[in-house]
């Protein structure tokens, strides 16, 4: 894996490099320095990224099945931030800019597909 298919896949998941560190167990600095070419990328972080593609396309592909049967105009939420992410769906790992970037992916499958926020507080 070359520092930029690295850092390409890394934003296309929608994932920060600080999110990424806290995955990968690794200081910040050390996915700046793969991103910038500056250190090679173990084969076993390549690995890993493979599998964070891997369920990626999986979420992908069931959220998209889903909708595909949705009766009438389909409809996703999305979530503007991590608290808001993890109240509504506590057990995933990924931050809310890895939602956003998997339903921008639904988005391009699914006609007609209405993206929303989920009501803010106070709202009804």
């Amino acid at each position: 894996m070359t520092p930029a298919e690295f850092k390409v896949v890394r934003e296309f998941l929608g994932l920060t490099g600080d999110w990424l560190a806290r995955h990968l167990r690794v200081n910040p600095r050390t996915v700046r320095s793969w991103e910038q070419g500056r250190d090679p990328i173990p084969d076993g972080v390549r690995l890993e990224i493979e599998k964070l593609e891997r369920v990626t396309a999986e979420f992908v592909s069931g959220v998209i099945a889903k909708l595909m049967d949705y009766p009438g105009d389909p409809v996703v939420v999305t979530y503007r931030n991590d608290k808001e992410y993890h109240a509504a769906h506590p057990e995933s790992p990924f931050p809310a800019s890895w939602h956003r970037a998997v339903i921008a992916r639904v988005a391009q499958e699914v006609p007609a597909l209405s993206i929303v926020y989920p009501p803010s507080e106070g709202e009804a």
